[in-house]
């Protein structure tokens, strides 16, 4: 399984190497760094935006489903708890869905790898789904 690897550069900024990939994390200067790259949760929550919809999309390519453009936007919050972090999905299919596929969808989203791993664990993922 490929691992990813965070090397500091300099400040709180941080080169990441997964495979042949590179990528840059980074901390706001608000919070001490200099902004080069996104902050490490962001980072966390592009991996579950990407894996939402890399997921649907393969189900509805399996069930011959045209959805156009899938957006999925996640935003990360503060539990109730004011700690635990709560990343909320949002789910933006173009074209006109039945309620079944529409129910489909949203089960299938939360299936995604992403999800599945921060749901078992501290995190409280929310998902909706938005018409475009």
């Amino acid at each position: 399984m490929p691992k990813a690897v965070a090397r500091r550069r300099k400040g709180y900024e941080h080169g990441i190497e997964i495979r042949e990939h590179r990528l840059i994390a980074d901390e706001p200067p608000e919070d001490g760094g200099t902004d080069t790259g996104p902050k490490p949760t962001e980072l966390l929550a592009a991996a579950l935006a990407s894996c939402t919809a890399i997921t649907i999309e393969m189900y509805a390519a399996r069930k011959e489903w045209e959805l156009g453009q899938v957006e999925v936007s996640v935003d990360e919050e503060k539990a109730a708890d004011g700690r635990t972090p709560r990343f909320v999905v949002e789910i933006t299919v173009p074209e006109p869905l039945t309620q079944e596929q529409r129910e489909r969808i949203e089960v299938i989203a939360s299936k995604c790898p992403v999800h599945r791993a921060l749901a078992s664990g501290s995190v409280e993922v929310a998902d909706t789904l938005a018409s475009g």
